[in-house]
């Protein structure tokens, strides 16, 4: 390397060298499995795909799903369909089954427990937010798909156009109204995030005043009905902070299914620094420098945002490195 070059996991920035963040290696990014949406229509696919050892069951409950946990490690607790656990939650009234694909060793099927099941014995339940960072590729990936498509599905269980109840079809990944034959399909929410700076390279972190005491993050919202993601991004910073936008950056995205939506992740330098929170749904908002992060973040002054989130990655992105 020459002196003085980047090491391979920088970048440089506005003329400063920073770590690297992997935009598409992002915790609840990550899959290895093949979706192989081509199958989901294949007449008794779920009923097969039960009947083979090889295939892996995830069991989910509540926007959780069945892991099995070591110190600083977690996996999923896939089970094949023939264990008894398995069979007990599939002969439970009202469970759910979806198809997630397949890779080289196993196909994958989620089978999602009704909200006031009996939950089998010998199960360890965790949500994305505990242990998605600690999954590797293919168990994220298939959590998350988990997660996003029992959230759709538990919201959509009659038609909109006629109320009539609708039932799971196309192995999972869509619904069909019997009275109109429409079919309904997952949703997916977009919603930017954004790591807000000034001509400093200071970081604006919020508040909002729903959140535990100490809580920042980046500022964040739902993109409207006619809005590009950039005047998305442009419009919720005005409202939250009332600061001008000027240059807009898009860095990654990220599933957050809490419950269907699809992060969009910018850096957005402000041309204007004096703060007026909107004190509806922020309650305070601060900058910040490198050095005044990182001592709020080890005094415990600043709790920032867990590690499966991309407000982490873009809040360590802005600042070079890992952060307490």
């Amino acid at each position: 390397m020459c002196p003085g070059a980047a090491p391979p996991s920088a970048r440089t920035y506005r003329g400063r060298v920073t770590w690297l963040v992997r935009w598409d290696e992002l915790p609840l990014a990550r899959s290895s499995v093949d979706r192989s949406a081509h199958r989901r229509g294949e007449e008794g696919l779920l009923e097969r795909l039960l009947a083979e050892d090889s295939s892996r069951v995830l069991l989910s409950h509540r926007g959780r799903v069945a892991v099995v946990r070591a110190t600083g490690d977690a996996a999923l607790d896939l089970r094949s369909p023939r264990e008894p656990l398995v069979a007990l939650a599939l002969s439970t009234e009202g469970a759910e089954r979806f198809f997630l694909g397949t890779d080289a060793e196993a196909s994958y099927l989620a089978l999602v427990l009704p909200e006031d099941a009996e939950l089998p014995p010998g199960t360890d339940w965790a949500n994305l937010r505990e242990v998605g960072e600690h999954l590797d590729a293919r168990d994220a990936g298939l959590a998350t798909t988990t997660v996003a498509l029992a959230a759709w599905h538990g919201t959509h269980r009659f038609c909109p156009r006629c109320g009539s109840a609708t039932s799971p079809s196309f192995a999972g990944w869509q619904r069909s109204c019997p009275r109109e034959g429409t079919e309904l399909y997952p949703r997916t929410d977009p919603a930017v995030i954004m790591a807000v700076t000034d001509d400093e390279d200071r970081l604006l972190l919020g508040h909002a005043r729903h959140w535990p005491e100490r809580r920042f993050s980046t500022l964040a919202g739902f993109v409207e009905a006619g809005e590009s993601a950039e005047q998305a991004v442009r419009r919720e910073v005005l409202e939250e902070v009332s600061l001008p936008v000027g240059e807009v950056e898009y860095r990654g995205s990220q599933s957050w299914p809490f419950p269907a939506s699809l992060m969009l992740a910018f850096r957005a330098r402000v041309t204007a620094t004096q703060i007026q929170v909107d004190g509806v749904e922020l309650g305070e908002a601060r900058w910040f420098d490198r050095p005044a992060l990182q001592a709020a973040a080890q005094s415990g002054e600043v709790l920032l945002p867990g590690r499966a989130s991309i407000a982490r990655a873009l809040v360590e992105d802005w600042f070079g490195g890992t952060l307490p």
